[in-house]
């Protein structure tokens, strides 16, 4: 089949670059943070993800050294909040550049709500959230080891708020909650809703799975 190549070093050719598109959709990670003042922050970052099970850890990227990075690094704690279908349009506000003395959730309409294990806040009105400390923060770098202006940052979750309507026989319901997620564009998201779900269990194992398929 003809494909569109490119060498990133070189430029993509095309009218917006693809990358982000391609690798989507991706969880949006809306962090929440202290300054070392007490005020809270709230950002959402499109470059986030879950890492290992035991212990949970979670971890998005600062392109830049931004507040959400800058109070990590002096507290050592952030929450992530999810973003669902009614709270896309705070989240979208909440990307604003404001002082750091200001806080998002202010001029997004939403409410700090106190969390059990750390002193960072949680967005009351999203119906999952967790609350994690700081794990590692980690430098990027390209493949020739120069630094990237970009860092990762690593936190154990360390206490996790489920709506509980968003429970059915005790299993989380994903689509239930119809999380938001973001694309590639300027500005494209999608929304994952039950129609969108197909089951697929796992085989026992492959030598069994070939036994089938043979």
């Amino acid at each position: 089949m003809p494909t569109h190549f490119y060498r990133p070093v070189d430029g993509h050719g095309l009218p917006h670059d693809p990358f982000n598109a391609i690798v989507a959709p991706r969880p949006i990670g809306w962090i929440s943070s202290l300054t070392p003042d007490g005020v809270a922050n709230l950002a959402p970052y499109s470059f986030f993800n879950a890492f290992n099970y035991v212990p949970p850890i979670i971890g998005f990227c600062s392109g830049g050294r931004k507040d959400s990075l800058a109070n990590v690094e002096a507290t050592g704690e952030f929450v992530w909040n999810l973003v669902t279908e009614p709270l896309a349009q705070a989240m979208n506000l909440s990307c604003s550049a404001l002082p750091p003395n200001e806080s998002e959730f202010t001029l997004a309409g939403l409410t700090p709500q106190a969390c059990r294990e750390v002193s960072v806040p949680r967005v009351a009105e999203s119906p999952v959230a967790m609350e994690c400390r700081l794990s590692q923060i980690i430098q990027l770098t390209s493949a020739s080891g120069d630094a990237v202006n970009a860092w990762l940052v690593m936190g154990e979750v360390v206490g996790v708020h489920i709506d509980t309507s968003l429970l059915e026989d005790g299993i989380y319901q994903t689509a239930r909650a119809r999380p938001v997620v973001r694309g590639g564009g300027p500005g494209d998201y999608f929304t994952i809703t039950p129609d969108a779900q197909f089951l697929m269990p796992r085989p026992q194992n492959w030598a069994q799975l070939h036994r089938q398929q043979g």
